[in-house]
């Protein structure tokens, strides 16, 4: 009885691939399975095993555990899907004509096990103090390769509210090995600052890496931002307030875009408090301050002088909607701005967790040739 429960669970546990999470714990779980397949492909077996010579439930046991393996590979098979599409889709919008050192393809299943490359680079604390405010610290990961190389700097998620430059390092130890500059950024928290503290933030951070260009070898003409969740919106409304004469290029992983569309679409309390972290960091909800969602909109900045834009979403991601990506490459195109939707069919928020991955393969080869293309011309 006991293998029975177990291959049911499991079952049900898979259906968090094809399914958005309903409750913020699920939605951890449905992180943790799309980001390690292979355990949970493994898992699926055990009841089948141990059911071999068990004649109750057996067939019951070898149905559900079959569906559960079925559904916990899915985002394998995506990924292998597409790695055969998106070098050419990739390489159409943002050319890249020497790719010597790395990665030779989107996604490998020996990856999975072994790494993509060196995840373990080390960084320095900078701290420095913005006019009229306390002293602030940043991450710093000086490139591997000498001289004066592009700066990524990265802005970390957490509802505006929670996270710190501390958040999913792997990406910036690899993008260091590979001859990139990355500044990790701490800014401003909600509740205690509002809207638009992160990107004023963001700024001063970039003034200070200009500034300090000689003594941390950062090329100036080179400067990318990156960021994920809220810390996508605020890197995509700073890099559009600057333009592209100063930034670069924009990385937007699972971001919301369209604040205007999106205050105004409901979101389960189970999942998410939208109206409690509206509040904190917009100071009410759409229906209050309606102009405070639009001035962090990123789609109401988008000009012919946005800087290049690659956005990666996934469709399973049950915090922040989809749609916010078709939104914004909607008012790029209409701009002329060159941009990338990378659109993971099974994957959910935080979809780069782990760097290995099937969909934080793909999104490491994305961000690596995006950044190779706009860094090299």
């Amino acid at each position: 009885m006991l293998r029975l429960v177990v291959s049911v669970l499991l079952l049900l546990l898979g259906l968090l691939v094809i399914v958005r999470a309903p409750h913020h714990f699920l939605w951890m779980v449905a992180v943790a399975i799309t980001s390690y397949p292979y355990l949970f492909m493994l898992f699926s077996l055990l009841p089948v095993i141990f059911s071999l010579y068990q004649e109750k439930y057996r067939w019951l046991i070898c149905a559900c555990c079959t569906l559960s393996f079925v559904l916990y590979s899915l985002p394998v098979f995506a990924a292998y899907g597409q790695c055969r599409e998106l070098p050419a889709n990739l390489a159409t919008v943002f050319p890249h004509a020497d790719t010597s050192g790395q990665l030779l393809q989107p996604f490998s299943i020996l990856a999975m096990f072994t790494g993509i490359g060196n995840n373990e680079g080390s960084y320095m604390p900078v701290v420095y103090t913005p006019k009229g405010q306390p002293p602030v610290s940043l991450d710093f990961y000086p490139s591997l390769l000498s001289g004066k190389r592009p700066v990524v700097v990265v802005i970390h998620g957490g509802s505006w509210q929670g996270g710190d430059s501390q958040q999913l390092p792997a990406l910036n130890s690899y993008l260091s090995s590979k001859g990139y500059n990355i500044a990790s950024i701490n800014y401003r928290l909600a509740p205690a600052f509002q809207s638009p503290a992160p990107v004023e933030d963001t700024k001063t951070a970039i003034a200070f890496l200009v500034a300090h260009s000689n003594e941390l070898h950062i090329d100036t003409n080179h400067i990318v931002l990156l960021g994920r969740s809220a810390g996508a919106q605020v890197a995509l409304v700073t890099a559009y307030e600057l333009g592209n004469r100063l930034v670069k290029g924009v990385i937007s992983f699972y971001g919301p875009a369209d604040m205007v569309w999106g205050g105004q679409v409901t979101v389960s309390k189970w999942i998410l408090n939208t109206d409690e972290i509206y509040h904190n960091y917009f100071g009410g909800t759409y229906q209050q301050v309606p102009g405070k969602f639009k001035e962090s909109s990123a789609c109401e900045y988008v000009t012919a002088s946005s800087p290049p834009t690659l956005i990666i979403h996934g469709k399973n991601d049950p915090l922040v909607a989809f749609e916010h990506g078709f939104h914004l490459q909607d008012k790029l195109n209409a701009a002329h701005v060159p941009n990338y939707f990378l659109q993971l069919p099974f994957a959910t928020h935080g979809c780069d967790f782990n760097i290995n991955g099937p969909d934080g393969q793909l999104t490491t080869y994305a961000v690596e040739r995006f950044l190779h293309s706009i860094t090299t011309q």
